[in-house]
Formats: C-alpha cells, structure tokens, sequence
C-alpha cells in the first residue's frame, strides 16, 4: 500500500460564496459504491466515489444533518439532526414498477428536543439517541406482521447514574434528586410467601430524613453503605460526606 489518496470529494464545491464552512457529519458507504454524506448544511448527499460526481443531493432539514444510518437491504435511510427531528429517505421505483429508482424523503419525526447524535436502522425499526438522553424506536408499520401494542412508538429515558442505592443490613434506601437526597427505611412483614406475592405490612415504609444540597449545583452522584451509617454525595466540585445515627426511631446526620 502506497498510501496514497485514491478520491478527494469537496462536498461544498458547487456552493457559490458560501458564508460558512461546511462539515460533514455521518458518511455511509453502500455496496453499489455509492458515498453517503450528512452535513451541517441539513444535506444529504450521495456521491459516486470512483467519479466523485454528486448523483443526488436533498436538503432534509434547514439545521445540520447529524447522524445516518444505512438499512441492510440498503433501500432505507435514517437520518438525525440538530433540531431533534429525524427523517427517513427511501429508495423507490420512478415508476411503478420500472428499474429506475430515486430516493424520496419522507415527513419529519419530531421526537427529541435536542441533537440527534445517533440513529440506527433495524429491520423493523428506526431508533435513535439524543443529547435528551432519550432513546426512541419506532416501528417501520410495512415490516411489521403483527400491528398491536408490542409496536407502538416506544420511548426510553436514560438516567445517567444509579439515582437509588440500597443499604441491605440497615434497610434503608437513599434516594437521589437534582438538589437533595431523601432517606427510607424499609417497610416490613411478619408473613412469609413465594416471590411476587404481595405480603401485608405490619411496619410502613418511613421517610426518615431529608438532605438538601447548598449550593446552585445538581448532586452528581450519592451512595449509602451497606452497614447503613454513612451516607456520601458529590456535586461537580465538592464531596460531602455524612454520619448516619439511629436514635431510636429517629435518625441523626453529622457532617464529616
């Protein structure tokens, strides 16, 4: 291998004055040689890499094009922009039933609110991620056999961190918000039975304390120990560390 530059491709050649710099997000590459390029003029591309000619260009979105991703049988395309909608390009015949096909966009899905960073393309499925930390699959409803409940549009919200810890010996679970920490004790039974069932309480769960953070920052992450009695959270730039004291029923914490 030489090393050498087989094709150089300026997505931005046939653009008069352009008064920004284009920058290419998402490339595909499909088995008919065909260059699949995503930008941040909204475009999506489609070269010819052994000419480098363009064969087609559609302007999906007035923001930039994002992320792309090629289904197998290469007929479908999804595509994630910078506004939270994604779009969906087809490959179909000019005519009915004629050879010649053209890829047609379909209307927009308005399912994030913001970047779509990344899409991916199932048999039976568009899904896709954003900064929204969101993860939505929808349903492609022509591959789908069965219509029914198990193919609805289905979205995910993904907290970053484990925002519950447990304290297995003490019972207690620690509960993480933005701005503060809540602390539970267990509710117990005196009965017994096989797992699912639901047993009669014989102590209520109790809501023993409440922890507020000083500060504008959100806790970034909390822990309890297992034993129960300490108690720890952080925020972008400090740690606070707690000791937990059972007084009876009631509970005591002492910063460290």
């Amino acid at each position: 291998a030489a090393g050498q530059t087989v094709q150089r491709i300026m997505v931005n050649h046939r653009v008069e004055k352009a008064k920004r710099e284009c920058v290419v997000w998402a490339i595909a590459l499909l088995s008919s040689g065909t260059v699949v390029s995503a930008d941040s003029f909204g475009r999506v591309q489609f070269w010819d890499w052994q000419q480098g000619t363009l064969a087609e260009s559609h302007t999906v979105s007035s923001s930039a094009a994002l992320s792309l991703a090629v289904s197998e049988k290469e007929d479908s395309i999804v595509v994630g922009t910078s506004t939270g909608a994604t779009y969906q390009l087809q490959l179909l015949p000019v005519k009915l039933g004629g050879l010649e096909k053209r890829w047609v966009r379909t209307k927009p899905f308005q399912y994030h609110s913001h970047d779509v960073r990344a899409v991916a393309h199932s048999p039976s499925a568009l899904i896709s991620g954003g900064l929204d930390a969101q993860l939505v699959i929808r349903p492609l409803m022509e591959k789908v056999q069965k219509k029914g409940y198990d193919t609805v549009l289905r979205k995910f919200t993904f907290p970053h961190r484990r925002l519950v810890s447990c304290a297995r010996k003490a019972r207690l679970l620690l509960f993480q918000f933005s701005q503060h920490l809540e602390l539970w004790r267990l509710g117990s039974t005196e009965e017994t039975g096989k797992d699912g069932e639901v047993l009669p309480l014989c102590r209520m769960p109790e809501h023993l304390v409440q922890l507020k953070s000083k500060g504008p920052e959100h806790i970034y992450c909390s822990c309890v120990s297992p034993c129960g009695t300490w108690l720890g959270y952080s925020t972008a730039s400090r740690f606070q560390l707690y000791r937990v004291r059972c007084d009876g029923d009631g509970v005591s914490l002492r910063k460290v």
